[in-house]
């Protein structure tokens, strides 16, 4: 970018964020000049606070609420890690300020991109927004009794009546997406059975519950819009005899404005780009759906920030019909609100999964962790999905997006020839967004297999490629594992305060997950790490071998337990391969498609042959001034030493050429002192010739080459899909060894353990094998191998046998089912319990059929409690009886009352009975 005198990069943002505040409502101020009689809303600049100047704090009504952290706009792929940054001057003590709690409102930003966090939220994590909220509404957010995401988190139970159960399907699984804080949802229901029912449902629950100010339905067709407007006329809640209208005030927009006491606005989505826009919509505009319409424009209108309509006014878009493109050239229009997405359709396509980031929640489920312990070690997990391995295709004629690489700044264009990109381009010169989220999603599904019976995520290192996919890793995982900015941060060299961050990453709970590029790949020393996962290639052997060793460093138990609590040791880690990075798979690179994706090489080219329209010269000179403002200063130098004068000065003098004012003026000087048509056209085509004689080849290709490479095409057409996730072959050698030193183990201590001298020598015993036994061996195996973990060398076993079935519930019943398999009572892993409830049908049937007395459906009811004890405590006694859930249940005397004499050798059958 171009700055004036010695205008520096920061000084420039802050011109920026200086004037996109005063649009929010703001007044900005030198805290020198502070004058709270100047509005509502103050932003002071560089105000004290004790550890130093904040960029920005922002006060309502006198009061210090918020913290806003600048920075310049080559920090768009950083502002994630400035997070820690601004959350320290938010909990800073401000100078003539007194406060008894943090500053709620924080944000961080650069002039293109804004990133805001409330710490009302249950779960405060940042969301990329389109501007800075009002101070009118930081003023009803701070009187609210709590924010509209703790409302989401308190919503009673559903009412089911009157609801079917696909509504009711769809309803639950939404408000469990919704407390999830997942930022979009998609319900999926068949034609007919009731979608808009459903959701004028969630929206009167979202309203009186959740305390949800306005809510935006927002459809492609005039009709469907009175077709809304009728059933919210028409619907009375289960828990309320008055009609919806009766309790909210719902319009549907017909003109640009919207009353402000609204609870619910129906509106196309036509309209509510004409609205924003402050313009009239042109008539039959709405009759229509967008995606009927042939034509496009390349580059929409950008939607800019409307006063009036800021983007905090809704809490939630409902999106009817979702399934049309609307999103394509009117995705602006969606994602300008600070707001919940939720999508309604019969029949969604690729393009609806993946804006709607595949969170289909009338399929939606949450899968509770399972209780075991960590796998073998120095394993290999993978993940494969179809376009990690192969690439894609960007069909012609879609509008696809356009992204600064490091200032994160978007635009649209429309992709005029078929472009293959190949898997070494991903997150590059090409971002598919869903490619990165089918990865993290199928690492969050997985990791309890990985690490069986972890209650948190272990310690994670991702590798990413650059700071910008970094960056995209980092928005995905949080959103993934539904947690807040300090579950995943960015170490690299690039972040700010790595060396902080890092600090944390060893010695604290969180993060869970650093995502690094090059900080911590060597000579990092990060102990609790257990997990790598690779989502870059690495070419060299020796530097791949490095980045490995992240993983191996040993580490005491107690120290581990500080920061991964469910820990029993660290044995092992575990790489997760998601790029082919373990089995060095190189996808080799595919040649680009002649034609750029963008027709800016055809634009050059043809000025250069002899194009000599205004529209040319036009489109052209845009294109290049957007450039000039994007380029480095490196990439600015070769363009100056190609062509032999600026960036700026080629685009100044394609404005010239087209500049009315001067055209007249070369006309009158040739002659024309009142020049006509054909005067004008001659005089503007020699300006312009004299503009085009700066264009050669090699300088157009340079432009087009240092264009793309600033530039990343995000791929929102093409989903991902998972290929598989299983171990890799390495493991069954490590279970091998792993079951070797068990059995080595348990041979050694034979004739020291009692349990295990009553297994190996004299087998017919068992039943005389108490919890308490069982529960020494398990303590000595723990202090003499932490390694042979039951739950580790089960799993072990399971990938050995073939294992398919569930997992143990403890590392008690574990130990036993192993016991037998390598004493030989069993030939393959059987499960304890499974084996106990097989055992006593058997027992109960053989005693049935002989001629002896049967047993009562009394009896059998206490019997069975017997066989739930046994599986997991192995034997039962007397002294079992007078606990839990005998005691309840009338204890010995019952046990007596219904067995008599027989009752001792009762126990004694069934523990027989039920070892075998």
């Amino acid at each position: 970018m171009r700055y004036d005198g010695n205008q520096t990069p920061e000084q420039a943002a802050r011109d920026k964020i200086d004037k996109r505040l005063r649009a929010c409502g703001w007044h900005v101020q030198d805290k020198d000049t502070l004058d709270f009689n100047a509005g509502l809303g103050i932003a002071v600049r560089e105000y004290q606070t004790s550890i130093g100047p904040a960029d920005y704090v922002l006060f309502v009504d006198r009061q210090a609420v918020g913290i806003i952290e600048a920075k310049p706009d080559s920090w768009g792929a950083w502002l994630t890690s400035v997070e820690e940054q601004s959350a320290g001057y938010a909990n800073a003590k401000l100078k003539w300020v007194t406060l008894n709690e943090s500053l709620p409102f924080i944000y961080e930003c650069t002039g293109q991109v804004t990133r805001f966090t409330s710490t009302q939220d249950p779960v405060p994590r940042s969301r990329e927004v389109f501007s800075f909220h009002r101070p009118e509404t930081l003023s009803i957010w701070l009187q609210a009794p709590h924010s509209f995401r703790s409302g989401l988190a308190s919503l009673p139970s559903l009412n089911h009546e009157g609801l079917r159960d696909c509504q009711i399907t769809a309803i639950t699984n939404l408000e469990a997406s919704l407390k999830a804080d997942k930022p979009r949802a998609l319900v999926q229901m068949a034609t007919g059975s009731g979608k808009t029912f459903t959701a004028i449902t969630q929206a009167y629950r979202l309203l009186k519950h959740a305390g949800a100010r306005r809510i935006l339905f927002l459809v492609d067709t005039k009709n469907l819009g009175e077709q809304a407007e009728q059933e919210f006329m028409a619907f009375i809640p289960n828990d309320d005899n008055r009609k919806f209208t009766e309790l909210y005030n719902v319009q549907r927009l017909n003109s640009p404005s919207i009353a402000s006491d609204n609870q619910v606005v129906i509106s196309t989505i036509q309209r509510m780009y004409a609205t924003l826009k402050g313009e009239e919509l042109s008539e039959g505009a709405e009759e229509e759906h967008p995606a009927e319409h042939t034509w496009r424009p390349k580059e929409p209108v950008p939607v800019v920030y409307n006063p009036k309509l800021p983007p905090e006014y809704f809490d939630v878009v409902v999106i009817d019909e979702c399934h049309r493109s609307i999103y394509n050239l009117w995705r602006q229009v969606i994602e300008y609100f600070d707001s919940y997405l939720i999508g309604l359709t019969a029949t969604p396509d690729n393009r609806t999964y993946g804006f709607f980031q595949k969170n289909v929640v009338s399929e939606y489920t949450h899968e509770n962790a399972v209780a075991d312990k960590v796998n073998v070690g120095n394993d290999v997990y993978l993940i494969e999905t179809e376009i990690t391995q192969k690439g894609e295709t960007l069909k012609p004629e879609q509008l696809i997006e356009k992204r600064q690489r490091d200032t994160r700044a978007k635009r649209w264009e429309t992709q005029d020839d078929e472009l293959a990109y190949a898997a070494t381009q991903l997150d590059r010169s090409v971002v598919n967004p869903d490619q990165i989220r089918t990865v993290i999603r199928a690492f969050h599904d997985k990791w309890p297999e990985i690490f069986p019976g972890r209650k948190e995520l272990p310690k994670t290192l991702i590798f990413a490629k650059t700071d910008s996919h970094a960056d995209d890793i980092i928005q995905t995982v949080r959103q993934e594992f539904n947690e807040g900015n300090d579950f995943c941060r960015k170490i690299t060299n690039g972040a700010k305060n790595p060396k902080s961050s890092l600090s944390a990453f060893r010695n604290d709970y969180y993060p869970r997950i650093a995502v690094t590029v090059d900080m911590i790949a060597t000579g990092t020393d990060v102990k609790p790490l257990e997990c790598l996962m690779f989502m870059r290639d690495v070419k060299s052997k020796n530097y791949f071998e490095q980045m490995k060793g992240r993983g191996t460093r040993v580490m005491k138990a107690d120290d581990l337990q500080k920061v991964s609590p469910s820990a029993q040791a660290k044995t092992h880690y575990v790489i997760v391969d998601a790029v082919g990075v373990t089995k060095s798979l190189k996808t080799a690179s595919q040649p680009l498609d002649s034609k750029p994706s963008i027709p800016f090489k055809d634009l050059a080219m043809g000025l250069m042959m002899g194009d000599r329209s205004e529209e040319t010269v036009s489109s052209l000179a845009a294109r290049l001034a957007r450039l000039d403002h994007k380029l480095s200063a490196d990439d600015h130098q070769k363009i100056t030493a190609e062509a032999g004068t600026s960036l700026a000065a080629i685009v100044s003098d394609l404005f010239n050429a087209i500049d009315p004012d001067k055209v007249e003026a070369d006309a009158k000087a040739a002659g024309h002192p009142e020049p006509d048509d054909a005067a004008m056209q001659t005089a503007r085509e020699v300006r312009i010739k004299q503009a085009a004689n700066i264009f050669t080849g090699p300088l157009i290709n340079l432009m087009d080459t240092v264009r793309r490479d600033n530039e990343q095409t995000i791929d929102h057409e093409n989903l991902d899909t998972l290929l598989r996730t299983e171990w890799a072959g390495s493991v069954a050698e490590n279970a091998q060894q792993i079951t070797r030193e068990f059995e080595a183990y348990l041979d050694e201590n034979r004739d020291q353990i009692e349990a295990l001298t009553i297994y190996f020598n004299t087998p017919a015993r068992r039943s005389e094998v108490t919890y308490a036994m069982i529960k020494d061996v398990l303590q000595k195996l723990t202090n003499d191998r932490p390694r042979l973990a039951p739950l580790t060398v089960w799993q072990a076993y399971a990938h050995l046998d073939e294992y398919k079935g569930s997992n143990p519930a403890s590392d008690l019943t574990a130990l036993v089912a192993l016991i037998r398999r390598v004493t030989g009572l069993d030939a393959t892993l059987t499960p304890h319990t499974e084996r106990v409830r097989r055992n006593f049908q058997n027992w109960v049937l053989n005693r049935h059929a002989g001629h002896g007395e049967k047993f009562t459906e009394e009896q059998m009811e206490w019997l069975r409690m017997i066989r739930d004890h046994l599986a997991t405590s192995f034997t039962i006694e007397r002294d079992d009886l007078d606990m839990a859930p005998f005691d309840s249940r009338g204890g010995l005397g019952q046990m007596y009352a219904l067995f008599g004499d027989n009752m001792d050798d009762m126990m004694t059958e069934i523990n027989k009975a039920l070892s075998a």
